[in-house]
């Protein structure tokens, strides 16, 4: 076999979401900082397009390439790709990312518990492990800071009227719509409708609202829209539906964990979680990820907590993406049976 270029990927996903780990075959692209690192990525494009563009990715894939840290207390640095976006954190490639370190021995595993520091282009996250028997069984991730944006905002949305949202950050940018005022019962038939409907409001929020980021100007869009079930509460113990229909028009298979630190967020700062509480969402396949609130800060002056969320992850296989020189797609493409239109 001839290859212009091969890239060595163990591949995983995180409660259902893909999250695909380049290990080898790239080298750290140029920034003085991780953000930087990410920006050329995201400017570049030629990596993104190379493994996440048809016939090596599709629209359900993310991928994370590990890059050497920039902060001298991390154990190792990711830098994720999504479909549309390289965004700050995320919480289901977080965990892939964290599994693959540890399940290959990259990172050495201690049992029953390894502990690491991960630099994302967004900040420094701290990964604890419960291991068992060679096995990442849980990976517990303390996310970046979050917070409430903007509450009970009106937004006007073509075909569905003014809906009333709400804003918020987990590690990435959100719009939060209530899943029973659509109709919607969050249960996987659902799906198509989901995604339609979310990349439809995160389009409108994008023209009619400005998310802002006190730290970081850089992030200045909304990146998803979370369809949230309502909160069942028994005891300290919080449970709800989540769906979150990611750009350009599909639903996360897992409940998403910058969605879950987001959500935690918003309910504090209503009064409606605290530091006792605990909050599980649940995916349209029927997995869970796990959040609590371990602490509060405050992101250039705005009341933020500080989020734990916890989920599993699992390795399916090894790969090697290759180029042939004559291939007269090097990058790959994209049609809008899947991809959406543009």
């Amino acid at each position: 076999m001839r290859s212009s270029k091969t890239i060595h990927v163990i591949s995983a996903h995180a409660e259902g979401e893909v999250g695909d780990v380049i290990v080898g075959g790239v080298t750290p692209p140029p920034g003085d900082t991780l953000w930087e690192q990410s920006r050329w990525i995201a400017k570049d494009n030629s990596l993104r397009n190379f493994v996440l563009n048809e016939p090596r990715g599709g629209v359900f894939r993310h991928v994370n390439l590990l890059v050497p840290p920039k902060d001298a207390r991390a154990d190792a640095a990711f830098i994720i790709m999504e479909p549309e976006d390289t965004p700050p954190m995320s919480g289901s490639n977080s965990i892939c990312v964290s599994t693959v370190l540890l399940d290959s021995g990259i990172i050495p595993m201690r049992e029953p518990v390894t502990e690491m520091l991960l630099e994302a282009p967004g900040g420094l996250v701290k990964v604890r492990a419960e291991c068992k028997n060679g096995k990442a069984e849980r990976i517990f991730v303390q996310n970046l800071p979050s917070f409430a944006a903007e509450l009970d905002v009106p937004l006007k949305v073509e075909g569905l009227g003014t809906l009333t949202v709400d804003t918020a950050y987990g590690g990435d940018s959100f719009i939060f719509v209530d899943a029973d005022a659509l109709g919607l019962k969050l249960v996987a038939e659902e799906a198509h409708k989901i995604a339609k409907l979310g990349v439809q409001i995160t389009n409108a929020a994008n023209k009619a609202l400005r998310f802002h980021h006190p730290d970081n100007p850089d992030w200045a869009h909304f990146s998803f829209c979370l369809f949230a079930g309502k909160v069942a509460r028994n005891g300290n113990d919080l449970r709800a539906g989540a769906a979150v229909a990611v750009q350009p028009g599909k639903v996360d298979r897992s409940p998403t964990g910058t969605a879950l630190s987001a959500r935690m967020a918003v309910l504090h700062a209503r009064g409606q979680m605290g530091l006792e509480d605990s909050l599980t969402t649940v995916s349209l396949i029927g997995s869970t990820f796990m959040g609590r609130i371990v602490g509060e800060t405050t992101v250039g002056g705005k009341p933020a907590i500080l989020p734990e969320i916890s989920g599993r992850a699992w390795i399916t296989g090894t790969h090697q993406h290759m180029l042939d020189p004559s291939d007269p797609w090097p990058e790959g493409y994209r049609l809008t049976d899947t991809w959406g239109a543009r």
